[in-house]
């Protein structure tokens, strides 16, 4: 049954991808940051879904005369400045071959993300991809919360199977990184059953990366709280509201999870932090090494004997910023770096266009919760390799697109009334009539 119904979905979006391919880049979306076909059990599991998605989108892209170009902005840039460093740096590298599939991964994200650049314009697109981004996540979150309650906080949650964030720890993140974009939505949201809903949805998702006892996610959560509370207008409120939920999360944890998080504060005497660390400093001896890289696979043998601490063990670099680092040098860390620093300064410019005018405020409201879920990300990612992952990809799409909507003052020509699914979620007015 599972198979039919993702199938059907597939099907129907591809269909509706070749009149209107934004539709497609929705599709492809949905299926490469939640993999719903590896929930089944059936034919689905192992079907190209991803490859038709992909297909029938660059079809329609092709087709249609609603396409303009992706340079949107200086994050998009840097990204393909980024992609093409990283193709060099995988062509030069030590293991072409066998490193085919990763760069195959990356390329595909980031080409796709390209394409969504070239086709989503409107305020419609804009909150589209929010809730296909945001919804493929905290379903799973809202799930594993409260798998976690029913386990008295030691239920850890996986991510879905097959993604970069099949890991309990990357998951855990992911998920802190989805609570401001809910809040992001629940800000938009006119119904007050639907505001409900999202508010239960976010401690949901909070109880699920808490309950995964990965000590980056309390350190991305951390992160998040606290830029949440330095934007907020009454920080005396917010304070409170956070010590509010964060509390009796906490203390529903069980002993573990606080023992857990305590070997922080010992991290000399724990082999998972000592290996990180490890893994950081070969990443660097690498680096210093090989100007250029040595492609997507800097755990082997034979670097980890040459360059590492520890040669014994072999370690991935656990962490988004040594990641590049090993793997394309230390330029590679520089884009990358770029990517996310313009990322921020987009989101910072469109949080101060508040009181523009009254249409405009949404964007104002995407901005804040991006930079708070990048927060998460810079934070939480520190200790896990998610430097290619989908989501903050993502979030600076929206961002650039959300800028270049006020530029171009498109609510004075964008239609009043919501797209009827827009309307059916309770989501406030595309924009002012012309």
């Amino acid at each position: 049954m599972r198979d039919l119904v993702v199938v059907a979905i597939v099907l129907a979006g591809c269909v509706a991808a070749l009149r209107r391919p934004w539709i497609g880049v929705m599709l492809w979306t949905w299926l490469s940051i939640m993999n719903p076909h590896r929930y089944t059990y059936g034919f689905a599991y192992s079907a190209p879904l991803a490859a038709m998605a992909v297909g029938c989108t660059v079809l329609g892209l092709l087709i249609t005369k609603e396409r303009g170009s992706p340079f949107k902005g200086s994050p998009i840039v840097w990204l393909v400045v980024f992609m093409v460093w990283i193709t060099l740096s995988w062509l030069v590298g030590l293991n072409v071959e066998s490193d085919y599939e990763q760069w195959k991964k990356v390329m595909k994200i980031d080409i796709m993300l390209i394409v969504a650049l070239m086709l989503l314009h409107s305020k419609q697109h804009i909150m589209a991809l929010m809730c296909v981004c945001v919804g493929s996540l905290a379903l799973l979150g809202a799930k594993g919360g409260l798998y976690s309650l029913l386990a008295g906080g030691g239920g850890r949650v996986w991510g879905p199977p097959g993604s970069f964030i099949e890991d309990n720890n990357a998951f855990a993140v992911a998920l802190v990184m989805v609570i401001p974009l809910l809040r992001f939505l629940q800000l938009q949201v006119q119904l007050w059953w639907g505001r409900l809903a999202l508010t239960a949805v976010m401690v949901l998702c909070g109880v699920s990366a808490l309950g995964s006892q990965s000590r980056g996610a309390l350190l991305a959560i951390s992160a998040m709280a606290l830029t949440l509370w330095f934007r907020g207008k009454n920080k005396l409120r917010t304070g409170l509201l956070l010590v509010v939920v964060a509390v009796p999360l906490i203390a529903f944890m069980p002993a573990e999870w606080t023992t857990r998080m305590r070997t922080m504060q010992t991290y000399e005497e724990d082999g998972s932090a000592m290996g990180r660390i490890s893994a950081w400093r070969t990443a660097w001896n690498i680096a210093l090494y090989y100007p250029t890289g040595v492609g997507f696979n800097m755990a082997t043998r034979d670097l980890s004997a040459r360059f590492s601490p520890n040669p014994d063990i072999v370690l991935v670099a656990h962490s988004i910023y040594f990641q590049p680092m090993g793997n394309h040098g230390f330029i590679g860390l520089g884009l990358f770096l770029c990517i996310w620093i313009s990322t921020w300064r987009s989101a910072g410019w469109l949080r101060k266009q508040k009181s523009l005018v009254p249409e405009a405020r949404w964007c104002a409201e995407l901005g804040a919760m991006s930079q708070v879920a990048l927060a998460g990300y810079l934070v939480g990612g520190a200790f896990l390799n998610l430097a290619y992952f989908d989501l903050p990809y993502n979030i600076m799409a929206m961002v650039v697109l959300t800028r270049v909507w006020i530029e171009k003052q498109s609510w004075k020509t964008e239609p009043a009334a919501s797209p009827k699914w827009m309307a059916r979620l309770g989501l406030a007015p595309a924009a002012k009539a012309a």
